[in-house]
């Protein structure tokens, strides 16, 4: 059988069972080893009996036993780069690509070329602070995480990425010691802990990375409530956040920084995703 038909064949039956038809091709690619590119030169090439083996058994447990092809794959696409991933962490998405760029933006505008010191809090497979810190070297980075699992991941992509990042594991803001950030930017768990989640999402990512409490912001205010003394005098705070949590987020913000502005950005879909607040505490 010939590349293309084979793709043709398990895409349409990936449809069929409300799956993701791009992830036979994610798939193919793993197992024949070949780039997207590569791939699309060889459609007409026959593919070979041991591709076939190496995609079939990935692609039953992803067709049938639910698993995420990106863990099946060992990897997923972040701001162009290819991020380690396992069960251990969230498999990053776009709205967090949003997230990052938008903290680049506001770093150009708001500190203008300076070195800033960065942390990122509940870090996971490390896509945020591994990403700020190939982009913008003028950040220094801080990544921290309560997972000692969801930590070596993160190393691992910091070293794959050629970045240097200063890795410390503990509970929120506990590990960061007397240590003082120019921006502060996090993806806390912010799902309501009743909340009904998609199974393949639910049964795979780690909860403990999903839920954030009743209401979803528990951990934004345990994070606004003690990250004061981690700010240096002028600093910018950055959230993602449920795209239904604006009002919510703006609250706590401003009960903790009562002089600071806010400002809420929409994603690429015109939700309500991302909090910026911007502080001065002169």
């Amino acid at each position: 059988m010939k590349y293309k038909d084979f793709i043709d064949k398990y895409a349409n039956e990936a449809i069929e069972h409300n799956k993701e038809d791009a992830a036979v091709l994610m798939l193919l690619e793993d197992a024949s080893g070949l780039s997207n590119t590569k791939l699309f030169l060889a459609l007409e090439d026959e593919i070979p009996s041991d591709v076939i083996d190496k995609f079939m058994k990935k692609y039953d447990r992803y067709l049938n036993h639910n698993e995420p092809v990106q863990y099946l794959i060992g990897y997923a696409c972040f701001y162009g780069y290819d991020f380690n991933v396992t069960n251990d962490v969230l498999i990053p998405r776009p709205e967090t690509e949003e997230l990052v760029e938008n903290v680049l933006l506001k770093y150009d505008k708001y500190f203008k070329g300076k070195n800033v010191n960065v942390c990122d809090l509940a870090t996971g497979s490390g896509c945020i602070a591994v990403t700020l810190a190939k982009e913008e070297p003028n950040m220094r980075l801080t990544a921290t995480d309560i997972s000692h699992n969801a930590l070596e991941i993160a190393k691992s992509n910091a070293k794959k990425m050629e970045v240097d990042v200063d890795f410390k594991e503990g509970d929120m803001l506990a590990p960061l010691g007397d240590l003082k950030f120019d921006i502060f930017v996090s993806n806390p768990p912010y799902i309501p802990d009743n909340e009904i989640v998609d199974p393949l999402v639910k049964d795979n990512e780690p909860n403990v990375a999903l839920f954030g409490g009743s209401d979803g912001l528990k951990f934004y205010r345990i994070i606004l409530r003690d990250l004061k003394k981690h700010l240096n005098d002028k600093a910018l705070v950055a959230f993602e956040h449920g795209y239904d949590k604006k009002l919510e987020i703006e609250a706590i913000a401003k009960e903790y920084f009562p002089n600071a502005r806010i400002e809420t950005k929409k994603d690429l879909e015109g939700r309500d995703r991302m909090t910026f607040i911007y502080v001065n505490l002169d």
